[in-house]
C-alpha cells in the first residue's frame, strides 16, 4: 500500500509533481491521462515522481478533461439475496473486476428488484456516473435495453438475451456459452453409456436464453427417440430446484436411468435426492451437470461429471468488450464483434 506524502501538512498536489518532475502541469496532466506526444523519458521521470509522493490525481477534475469516469455498471435483476450465494455470478464478477482493475476501472452493482426501481437506476444511469453498463438475467419484455437505447449507453449483455416482439438490443454485444452444443454433448455422452431413459431438469425456459438452448440441445441428442414429456421437468437453477424436479421425475419415471441437469446446482439437488432415494450414482443413474464450477463439481458425492464453460473468461471478456465500446478503441486487440459465444466441452469424473 502506498502512503501518501505529505507536503508541510498537504497532500502532494500536481504542482508538486510538475515542480519535482521538471516540467510543466500540462505535461503531467498528460501523462496521467495517457496522452501521447509525451516523451518516454518523461514519462517515466513523472510516473515516478508521482509513485514517490504518492500522488493521486483529483477524480473529478480528470473525469472534466477526459469525459470519463472509469466505471462499469453491473446490473442485475435476480433479487440481491440470491445473486450472492450464486457460485456461478460470483465466478463471472471475479472476471469483470480483474479485467476492469487491468484498465484502472471499477464496477458498481445495480439490482432492480421492484418496479420502482427502474426509475432510480435510469436516473443513475443517465447521471454520468458510468461509461457503460453490463446487463444480466434480462426477462422478454424488460424495460432496460430501451432504457440503454434511449440513454445512449454502451451496454454488453450476459447471455443472449431472451426477446420478444418489439424488444431491442440495438447493437449491444453479447457473451454467452454454447449452451446447445454443451447440453447435445453432455446427452451424447450419456446415450454413449447405454442409457436410453434419459430425464433433463431444465432451467426456467420462459425467462432465459440458456434454458431455452439447452433444452434444445437435450432433445438433439435424442432426435430419433423424442423424449417423453414425462422426462423433462424445469427448476430455476438452484440447489433446492434440482432436489425438487429430481424428485418429480422419480415420481413419474422410477425407471429412469441418467438425468441432464442445466447447471451444476441442480445437479448436485438430483445428486442428493437420488442419494436418499437410495439411487446407485452412476450404476443406476448417471448425472451430468453444466459449469463445472469447481467448489460444487469437484465436491458432490461421487464428484460430478459435467460441461465446461471458462465463466470467469466470460466476465473478463465482458468487460473487455464493453471497455473497448466505452473508449472507441481501434488496437489490434480490441474485439470488434457483436457478440461471442464461448466454447464448452464435456469433463469426465465419477457420475457419469
Amino acid at each position: 500500500m502506498v502512503l501518501t506524502q505529505r507536503t508541510n501538512g498537504r497532500r502532494p498536489t500536481l504542482e508538486d509533481v510538475a515542480r519535482r518532475s521538471g516540467v510543466s502541469k500540462s505535461t503531467v496532466s498528460r501523462v496521467i491521462n495517457d496522452e501521447p506526444r509525451v516523451r518516454a523519458e518523461v514519462v517515466d521521470r513523472v510516473r515516478e515522481v508521482i509513485a514517490d509522493l504518492g500522488y493521486v490525481p483529483n477524480q473529478a477534475a480528470r473525469q472534466l478533461v477526459t469525459h470519463r469516469t472509469n466505471a462499469v455498471a453491473v446490473v442485475a435483476t435476480r433479487p440481491q439475496n440470491r445473486l450472492f450465494i450464486d457460485p456461478f455470478f460470483d465466478c463471472l464478477l471475479r472476471g469483470i473486476r480483474r479485467e476492469l482493475a487491468q484498465h484502472g476501472a471499477q464496477a458498481v452493482l445495480l439490482f432492480l428488484e421492484e418496479p420502482d426501481d427502474y426509475a432510480r437506476v435510469a436516473d443513475f444511469l443517465g447521471g454520468g456516473h458510468v461509461d457503460g453498463a453490463l446487463l444480466f438475467d434480462l426477462r422478454p419484455g424488460d424495460r432496460l435495453p430501451a432504457m440503454i437505447d434511449r440513454l445512449g449507453l454502451p451496454a454488453v449483455f450476459g447471455g443472449r438475451p431472451l426477446l420478444r416482439d418489439g424488444d431491442t438490443v440495438r447493437g449491444h454485444a453479447y457473451v454467452d456459452g454454447d449452451n446447445r452444443g454443451g447440453a447435445r454433448q453432455a446427452v451424447q455422452h450419456l446415450v454413449s453409456l447405454g442409457r436410453r431413459r434419459i430425464a433433463t431438469i431444465t432451467g426456467p425456459y420462459d425467462q432465459e436464453n440458456s434454458a431455452v438452448d439447452r433444452l434444445a440441445g437435450y432433445r438433439d441428442a435424442l432426435l430419433d427417440a423424442s423424449p417423453s414429456p414425462d422426462l423433462i421437468e424445469r427448476a430455476d437453477y438452484t440447489r433446492e430446484g434440482g432436489a425438487k424436479a429430481m424428485a418429480a421425475l422419480l415420481d413419474r419415471c422410477p425407471a429412469l436411468d441418467a438425468v441432464f441437469a442445466a447447471s451444476d446446482l441442480m445437479a448436485a439437488g438430483a445428486l442428493q435426492v437420488l442419494r436418499e432415494r437410495e439411487r446407485r450414482v452412476p450404476q443406476d443413474v448417471a448425472v451430468v451437470g453444466f459449469d463445472d464450477l469447481a467448489e460444487i463439481a469437484e465436491t458432490t458425492d461421487p464428484p460430478l461429471t459435467t460441461i465446461h464453460q471458462d465463466v470467469e473468461d466470460m466476465g473478463r471478456l465482458m468487460a473487455r468488450l464493453l471497455w473497448a465500446r466505452t473508449t472507441g478503441s481501434d488496437a489490434a486487440d480490441a474485439p470488434d464483434v457483436s457478440s461471442v459465444v464461448v466454447p464448452t466441452r464435456l469433463v469426465l469424473r465419477a457420475s457419469a
